[in-house]
């Protein structure tokens, strides 16, 4: 097949997605909303067309106003005053809001252009890996192609993204019209799909976001001292994960790290580690403000082997969303035996049953989540039989080839159906 995905080609969710076609020797074909570098091996073609903010919020001095405001509603310490700490919080947020009004307008301004590059690559099938805004831009691009139009639902695109804003509601309506097919990681969106505009006849597929789970790397296993130390993390210390990086609006570390006290005074001995926020100024003034620097280690960006190793190292791991659809972290997690604390949402119920195979709370308040992990850090046999649990359920239902076999076979049958139509019309 000739594939024409339209994504951010810098999300590792992406690629892990994409890089399954290309190793099994499909045309792929990208055009991405960010500016992106192609991998080795990598697609036939990648195509960069910026929308939204892309090319202004790529620019030094925004970027380094995003990393001290952390995209939060808290300034950075020691910055002059009270008054350039308001200032750039307002700045910070005027950022967030016009790239969530002006992305949908600006697929007016690149639709043509994405036109054009579709109509060169000829593609049997285009898929949009996100609504906001790759699939709001491909569904005007595509809007008089008789091209066959796939879109991923990823996260909150429905319950937060879609809800925020009437110009984002009013064009998912219009992607969901103009969807051939979709792809959702939670049953829940598949559901919320049709309340959207999706019809009924619509062919869907449910898989995890990036494909699934690689069992080859994500395993249980015994935790590996070296790398522990590496990372200044205590032998023998018990493990809080917490992976889900800064993500405002949706992942509430500020719950988390006020919550980390309260699990201190029952698990002294507890660290706190924390992926993708070192030195990060938002986390590191939480550690000042609740006197913890000694419990918690920021650390950076991880590749997938490391994320598998800290999972490995890890006894709880902690998702603090109030927003989301299947967290690829909270997989990850369940593959290697950590036991999962997460945010009590529909779309997590359907991996984690309270009790048995995880703990729910609710994600906005500390006590709770101080409760839930001081209680998942005191119970060794149901996290040793939530973790034999979890591995079945990820083979079953989360393993990355199987899933990506089926996701092969999906477009398959959306191409021949397609094909058939076509000659249908013809005839």
């Amino acid at each position: 097949m000739r594939i024409c995905f339209l994504v951010d080609y810098r999300s590792p969710i992406a690629r892990s997605w994409i890089e399954y076609f290309i190793e099994t020797q499909h045309e792929v074909h990208v055009i991405s909303s960010h500016g992106a570098v192609a991998p080795t091996p990598g697609p036939d073609s990648l195509h960069c067309v910026p929308i939204g903010l892309a090319n202004f919020r790529s620019r030094p001095a925004l970027r380094r106003h995003l990393a001290i405001t952390g995209g939060n509603d808290t300034p950075a310490p020691g910055l002059a005053s009270a008054t350039v700490g308001s200032l750039l919080r307002r700045i910070s947020s005027n950022v967030q809001d016009a790239y969530q009004w002006i992305a949908p307008y600006e697929a007016y301004l690149h639709a043509g252009k994405i036109r054009r590059l579709i109509r060169e690559i000829k593609p049997d099938l285009v898929h949009a890996m996100r609504i906001p805004f790759e699939a709001i831009l491909g569904a005007r691009a595509l809007s008089n192609l008789n091209v066959p139009f796939l879109v991923s639902v990823w996260g909150n695109d429905f319950t937060l993204q879609a809800r925020q804003n009437r110009q984002v509601a009013r064009a998912t309506r219009s992607v969901m019209r103009r969807a051939n097919a979709l792809h959702a990681d939670c049953e829940r969106d598949i559901l919320l799909s049709r309340q959207w505009g999706l019809d009924a006849a619509t062919p869907t597929l449910l898989v995890p976001g990036n494909g699934g789970i690689r069992s080859e790397e994500f395993f249980p296993g015994c935790r590996d001292d070296g790398f522990a130390q590496r990372w200044d993390i205590p032998v023998g210390s018990p493990v809080v994960l917490n992976a889900r990086n800064f993500r405002p609006g949706y992942v509430r570390n500020d719950i988390f790290f006020a919550a980390i006290p309260d699990v201190l005074s029952a698990v002294a001995d507890a660290t706190f580690v924390c992926v993708g926020m070192r030195g990060n100024p938002i986390a590191e003034r939480w550690i000042r403000r609740y006197d913890i620097a000694h419990a918690v280690r920021l650390l950076p960006v991880m590749r997938r082997d490391e994320m598998a190793s800290l999972f490995r190292l890890a006894d709880v791991a902690v998702s603090p969303s109030n927003h989301d659809g299947t967290p690829n972290t909270l997989l990850e997690a369940m593959a290697c035996g950590a036991f999962p604390v997460a945010g009590d949402i529909e779309s997590v119920r359907e991996w984690i049953r309270d009790g048995e195979n995880g703990l729910l709370c609710d994600p906005n308040d500390t006590i709770t989540l101080a409760h839930t992990l001081v209680k998942a850090l005191q119970a060794p046999l149901l996290r040793e039989r939530a973790a034999v649990t979890n591995r079945r359920i990820i083979l079953e239902r989360a393993e990355y080839h199987r899933g990506m076999r089926r996701a092969e076979g999906f477009y398959s049958k959306i191409v021949e159906s397609s094909s058939a139509a076509e000659l249908h019309v013809l005839e």
